[in-house]
């Protein structure tokens, strides 16, 4: 096992948990990207992949037309696949020690670019540190049954 997913209900702190293993590994040289609510007056617009390099996307937005749904927000496949999914890419990250994915979700699975891209982090040399859905299609069942993965459910109590 060099992967590690972390799985568990939305809200429960899983980007919190990569966020602080992150902190816990300063010399580690870690490529990839983070996902955070964007949150206005009345609650949450939607969400932003953050490449821990420092650059932004906005993943999905209450405001944001177009076929690829989830809920209420829209999600822009092209940008994220120009933006953000090039950050967990391990041919164009050799250097790298670290790959971190977060997260393997709905939204992010809109994308085939990104889809195949998983998978290749997946069957490099470099060790995974993500998250993906509690639940999920087809796709996301077959990464967290991989022999190479070990999946960790995030609770309250443990994170």
């Amino acid at each position: 096992m060099k992967n590690i997913l972390l799985t568990g209900r939305p809200g429960v702190g899983k980007t919190t948990v990569i966020m602080r293993a992150l902190e816990l590994l300063p010399g580690v040289r870690a490529t990839g990207f983070y996902t955070r609510e964007l949150r206005g007056p009345r609650g949450r617009l939607g969400f932003e992949a953050v490449t821990l390099d420092g650059r932004r996307q906005t993943l999905a937005h209450v405001n944001f037309k177009g076929p690829r749904r989830v809920s209420k927000y829209g999600v822009d496949v092209a940008g994220f696949e120009e933006a953000i999914v090039p950050s967990v890419d391990p041919a164009l990250h050799p250097q790298a020690q670290l790959i971190v994915v977060d997260e393997i979700g709905k939204m992010e699975c809109f994308s085939a670019k990104f889809k195949e891209t998983v998978v290749r982090a997946l069957d490099s040399h470099i060790p995974v540190l993500g998250t993906i859905g509690l639940r999920g299609d087809a796709f996301i069942q077959s990464l967290k049954r991989r022999e190479d993965v070990e999946v960790i459910e995030v609770t309250r109590a443990n994170r």
